[in-house]
């Protein structure tokens, strides 16, 4: 019997052949999936949770609401950084978005976890593996149509709605209808809520629950709509995070900007849609009365800020803030004035635009273009100067 298994074992072993004896041409976007394609990551060990969440009745019985699923991914390094990292995504996506590029470069993730940094990707209250299951709570809107996507994100080029549009060079493709790469990426995007208010409570009560039980202070990472999440984990539980860094936040204060000028009343709370501790303090949104200020114009947009005397955020100061933001990204259009609220509440918030460091072409998905890793290098070099010597990051 035993020679029987052995011979078997023989048999089969023979049959395997190594990866690289089998030649793949073309292992771009979709494609990358044959198992003869290699991959960029990094290697990892991997563990997965669901955080927060609580009982509720159904109608079936009682059921679990407002979780959080987090994915853990390990270095297999011997030596780890001292402070972990959390990635939040943006809206209209999941964790999924830091792990690979869609043309399947090396994501974010990969590379801070070969840097010995200890990740966890979360994907936000009632998007993706955190669906939500007080469904009539949780109404949900259709991901960004195709259109919307290769106007603002992946060729802003091709349609110059705004000036810096024609700056655009770094999307791994054309970012249109038809290329491999951006019919990948298009798949990516998965409906959201619209219930901004249940979804930010949720991702409050876990998300403190989180950073409470990682043992260190993390950084937390975020994208687009996904920024609010560390602002709301600084007001709630600053002593749990080393710092916020934030891709090209959709946090505009009181306000969201449509294409062309004007845009709607957004963001009551300053910068979310649920309270944040002000000084002198505030009960209800109203409260918080608002100025236009700037000439609006399609490079730079006007910003909604406080009418001075400013009322303070002393919660959310306690967290150092960093800003970045593309050349060629509408953000780059009013960006400015998230930094500008932050100033006037007290916070001494910094702002790279990718630029002025010689990082030039970028649009809105600055962690999966084609230059996403000279990014990541510069965020690496922010995190260390907080972790090791608290000194400001410059670029001059």
């Amino acid at each position: 019997m035993a020679r029987f298994f052995l011979n078997s074992l023989l048999f089969l072993g023979a049959l395997a052949q190594p990866m690289e004896e089998k030649h793949v041409k073309n292992c771009t976007g979709t494609n990358a999936v044959s198992m003869f394609c290699n991959s960029a990551q990094a290697a990892y060990k991997r563990d997965f949770f669901y955080i927060g969440g609580r009982p509720a009745k159904g109608s079936s019985g009682t059921i679990t609401v407002d979780q959080i699923y987090v994915e853990k991914l390990t270095p297999t390094t011997r030596y780890y950084q001292e402070n972990p990292l959390v990635f939040f995504h943006g809206g209209g996506l999941s964790g999924s978005t830091w792990l690979n590029t869609p043309d399947g470069r090396e994501g974010w993730a990969s590379y801070f976890t070969k840097r010995g940094y200890v990740v966890y990707l979360v994907d936000n209250n009632s998007i993706g593996r955190s669906a939500e299951n007080a469904i009539a709570s949780f109404p949900m809107a259709a991901g960004s149509a195709s259109e919307t996507v290769m106007k603002f994100f992946t060729s802003p080029e091709n349609y110059e709605t705004y000036p810096q549009a024609k700056l655009h060079t770094q999307w791994p493709g054309t970012g249109a209808d038809g290329d491999p790469v951006y019919d990948q990426f298009k798949k990516s995007l998965i409906p959201l809520t619209t219930n901004f208010v249940g979804q930010e409570n949720a991702l409050r009560t876990g998300g403190c629950e989180l950073l409470s039980m990682l043992g260190e202070k993390a950084f937390l990472i975020s994208h687009s709509l996904g920024s609010r999440n560390p602002l709301l984990l600084s007001n709630d539980c600053p002593e749990y995070i080393a710092g916020s860094i934030n891709l090209e936040a959709a946090t505009s204060p009181f306000w969201s900007y449509a294409e062309g000028l004007g845009g709607y009343a957004g963001s009551p709370w300053g910068l979310t849609n649920t309270p944040v501790t002000y000084d002198p303090p505030v009960s209800d949104p109203s409260e918080l009365e608002s100025v236009s200020v700037g000439n609006e114009t399609l490079a730079h947009r006007n910003c909604y800020l406080q009418v001075e005397p400013a009322r303070k955020l002393p919660q959310i100061n306690k967290v150092p803030y960093l800003l970045l933001t593309g050349e060629a990204s509408i953000h780059i259009t009013y960006d400015h004035c998230v930094i500008d609220f932050l100033k006037q509440a007290g916070g001494k918030p910094e702002w790279i635009k990718l630029a002025n460091w010689g990082i030039k072409g970028n649009g809105h998905f600055l962690h999966v273009e084609k230059n996403n890793l000279k990014i990541a290098g510069l965020v690496e070099a922010w995190i260390q100067g907080k972790a090791y010597n608290g000194r400001k990051f410059s670029s001059k």
